[in-house]
């Protein structure tokens, strides 16, 4: 930034009360430091980078106009607010972001009052933009609510749904599309951004309005007149469709010139009833590798040698790596096989699998509902679909697992990635209830590996059979004893014994077996790999308990519902003579941070199980 770099502009601002009192001509520099700093900063501590990295000039330009924290920005993806934060106080912690006790990765209200929404999933924006205007239509002093949606959370159905409930109650907002895909419209040139400002300024708008009125009292005139208006926007602007939603469009237009959009943003402010500016941003701007390779630099890993410690060993395969082999093998074999994912192609495992069977891979956007309905319709009429998902999305399809796959007994395997403990992300992105909200589900089979190979071989068993299968695994790698040749054939239903025991019998689901182990021998415990959490293995619970007297439960899901109450239920049902312990999740939202330091917490660490234990008996 040669000279540039002597302004420190940057280090004027702690505020949104700073951003308003620079020239209109620092506005670039800052823009420039600011995009800076977020490159080095996040490459040194991890975290979201190309998203942060395209919405520098608008976030400057947003809060450069709008006067916050009365006036209401809600950040749709969350992780683009980065930028956000280091804006509003938080300049000095963002390099903790992510951290045990650092600041939360996406918004979160408990951390800023400039932050007006907690958010981690997407598409949440408008809806919440929608509540916020109703709720504040009978203040004096009323709002702005602007909603900033992008990095395709307007595929999801819910942001549609919103829109056209704003559209038909003419609220007060502004929706702003943070298009850094280019996918509505691929070119932004000078005549555009001209007919964006001059249809947001408020003569503009006097006019069209005036002139609606005007023609009020001649029907086919007026109609006539607002048909040819849109036809004429639509030949140079994709804005048709959010006009028929009854958004007033401007756009599309340069989401990195920030004197622009502060003028465009000085306009609509001042303009009233349901607004939508496409604003058009690169993903990765200034950090040429990231704009390279968008998907690779979503997010990426800290350098800083002392906080990635914790996390994943290089050398061994993810339960995601055993995912990908899998599927990609078994469509070599099979080509009725399809897989689904809700915009987590990369994130699922599924690149590969692309790659090899681009017409049999389905990226359906971010569509949770959609995605598991459409696996539905596949499986009736003879495919057989993968929908590969993350634990905490699958949560946004919950209605369309029991009424469109369950209640029809359909053959859908649902690999859910990300489940139990996530870590960085916090607890939006944890998969702690996925145990509890399948099992209750009729028809479904849910089963937990322990290692890889029991993912791969589960994966197996779940294909292979008819009806609805779960398989759920972690984000984290393996213990490193991945080897196919081991991945032997999976009998659904059946637990096993890995160690005889005394009194007390450890039952492990998933991925807690290596705790449980080091546990088991320090107590002299039986230790069971329970393997299904539907169908239980209730004659081996049976056999079990007539040589034990206490079962301990061990899953990293809530223990409500979870595992272990699948347990207690057997046991209650069926008047066996046994005492049990659950040991889970508390019921509690995780904290962000490492798996070690979040087990710890949560008392799931050895340490923690072996604390539980004694207590209880």
């Amino acid at each position: 930034m040669g000279d540039r770099n002597k302004k420190n502009i940057l280090n004027k601002v702690d505020s949104p009360k700073d951003i308003k009192k620079l020239p209109e001509g620092e506005l670039k520099l800052l823009c420039d430091e600011l995009r800076q700093f977020l490159i080095e900063s996040i490459l040194q501590n991890g975290g979201h980078f190309g998203s942060n990295l395209g919405v520098v000039e608008l976030t400057v330009a947003l809060h450069r106009i709008f006067d916050t924290p009365k006036d209401k920005l809600i950040w749709d993806v969350g992780h683009q607010a980065y930028a956000h934060k280091v804006l509003t106080g938080r300049k000095k912690e963002i390099g903790t972001i992510r951290q045990k006790g650092g600041i939360s990765p996406f918004p979160k209200r408990e951390e800023s009052k400039y932050d007006a929404f907690s958010v981690g999933h997407s598409s949440t924006s408008i809806s919440a933009a929608v509540g916020m205007a109703i709720a504040n239509e009978d203040k004096k002093d009323v709002p702005q609510i602007v909603a900033i949606i992008g990095d395709g959370a307007l595929t999801g159905g819910m942001a549609l749904e919103a829109l056209n409930h704003a559209g038909e109650k003419d609220l007060d907002i502004l929706v702003i599309l943070n298009d850094n895909k280019m996918s509505i419209s691929p070119n932004v040139g000078g005549m555009r951004q001209y007919l964006t400002r001059l249809i947001s300024a408020p003569s503009y708008v006097h006019f069209r309005n005036r002139g609606r009125e005007i023609f009020e009292v001649l029907p086919k005139v007026r109609r006539f007149l607002m048909k040819a208006e849109k036809q004429a926007k639509g030949m140079i602007m994709p804005g048709t469709l959010f006009e028929e939603l009854g958004f007033e469009y401007y756009g599309p237009v340069d989401g990195h010139d920030v004197n622009l959009l502060v003028k465009v943003l000085s306009n609509l402010k001042k303009t009233k009833g349901p607004r939508f500016l496409h604003v058009i941003t690169e993903k990765g701007k200034g950090h040429a590798p990231a704009e390279q390779d968008r998907e690779s630099f979503h997010a990426v890993k800290p350098t800083n040698n002392e906080i990635e410690k914790n996390t994943y060993v290089e050398k061994d395969k993810t339960y995601t790596n055993v995912f990908s082999d899998w599927i990609c093998e078994r469509a070599e074999k099979d080509d009725k096989l399809h897989a689904i994912t809700p915009a987590m192609c990369h994130g699922s495992g599924l690149v590969d699998f692309l790659k090899k069977f681009p017409k049999r891979c389905h990226d359906v956007g971010i569509a949770e509902q959609h995605a598991v309905t459409m696996a539905a319709g596949l499986a009736c009429e003879g495919k057989k679909p993968v929908v590969a998902i993350y634990s905490s999305f699958l949560q946004r399809a919950y209605d369309q697992v029991i009424h469109d796959v369950a209640i029809q007994n359909l053959d859908v395997l649902f690999a859910i990635d990300r489940a139990g403990i996530v870590g960085p992300d916090g607890a939006t992105h944890a998969g702690s209830f996925d145990l509890s909200f399948l099992r209750t589900v009729p028809n479904m089979v849910v089963m937990a590996p322990s290692d890889e190979n029991e993912c791969y071989s589960m994966l197996e068993a779940g294909y292979a059979h008819k009806g609805p299968v779960a398989v759920r695994y972690p984000r984290d790698n393996g213990d490193g004893s991945y080897d196919k040749q081991k991945c032997g054939k999976m009998e659904i239903g059946k637990a096993r014994i890995l160690r005889e025991g005394g009194k007390i019998a450890i039952l492990s689901f998933g991925v807690m077996l290596g705790e449980c182990k080091k546990a088991s021998e320090k107590l002299d415990a039986t230790l069971a790999d329970m393997r299904f959490i539907k169908p239980l293995d209730e004659k081996f619970l049976e056999e079990l308990s007539k040589d034990h007297e206490y079962f301990i439960t061990v899953e990293d899901n809530a223990i409500q519902g979870g595992a272990g109450s699948a347990v207690n239920e057997f046991i209650l049902n069926n008047k066996l003579e046994v005492k049990i312990k659950n040991i889970g999740l508390p019921d509690k939202f995780l904290e962000h941070g490492t798996r070690e330091e979040i087990l710890a917490d949560a008392e799931l660490n050895e340490k923690g199980i072996l604390k539980s234990i004694k207590s209880f008996l």
